[in-house]
């Protein structure tokens, strides 16, 4: 089975390619961008997202990720990333995202996220969806917010980045609340 595309309005989903690595290093490679995430290097070297790109397509056969380009609908620019990490044994996700910096506040992320949540309550079959943030980076907490995810809690001095601890606040969403909001906003 292979990843299928997903769009709104102004955003399309699609599989990574090999020759979105250059951009991927441009954007991800913003020390910004590594500052409010948990999983992205600084700096961001050469080579790193050819090896991070070639694994998707094994990540989402094992069933473990769902890994998503996120573009722009009406010119294909690629702006960030956006993906589930599932855990099938106890039919849940987690959520996570970052958008490139000359993109951030123009509601991509929440449209991206919007898409995949879609996806892993529909086409997964999920039951629950989870995301976290780093406390100081409340922009991504407002997209947990606006997709309807419920603040469940932080996290104090539970990771560490750059050699400091950091509190991560703890959002989620069960397919029933979504569902609700789904019927709520039709």
């Amino acid at each position: 089975m292979n990843l299928p595309i997903l769009e709104s309005d102004r955003v399309l989903l699609r599989p990574y390619v090999e020759q979105d690595a250059a951009r991927v290093q441009s954007l991800a490679g913003d020390r910004a961008i590594a500052d409010t995430t948990l999983n992205i290097p600084h700096p961001y070297e050469d080579g790193m997202a050819e090896q991070w790109i070639g694994k998707h397509r094994g990540l989402f056969a094992a069933g473990t990720h769902v890994i998503y380009a996120v573009t722009e609908r009406a010119t294909s620019e690629l702006l960030g990333t956006v993906g589930l990490t599932v855990e099938r044994r106890f039919n849940k996700a987690n959520l996570g995202y970052w958008i490139g910096k000359p993109y951030w506040g123009q509601g991509f992320a929440t449209e991206a996220a919007g898409l995949i949540v879609a996806y892993g309550f529909r086409e997964l079959g999920l039951h629950r969806i989870a995301s976290m943030h780093i406390v100081r980076n409340p922009a991504s907490g407002k997209v947990m917010q606006k997709l309807g995810m419920q603040y469940e809690g932080t996290l104090r001095a539970d990771t560490m980045k750059w050699g400091r601890y950091e509190d991560l606040c703890v959002y989620g969403l069960l397919v029933d609340e979504w569902k609700a909001e789904q019927r709520g906003s039709a």
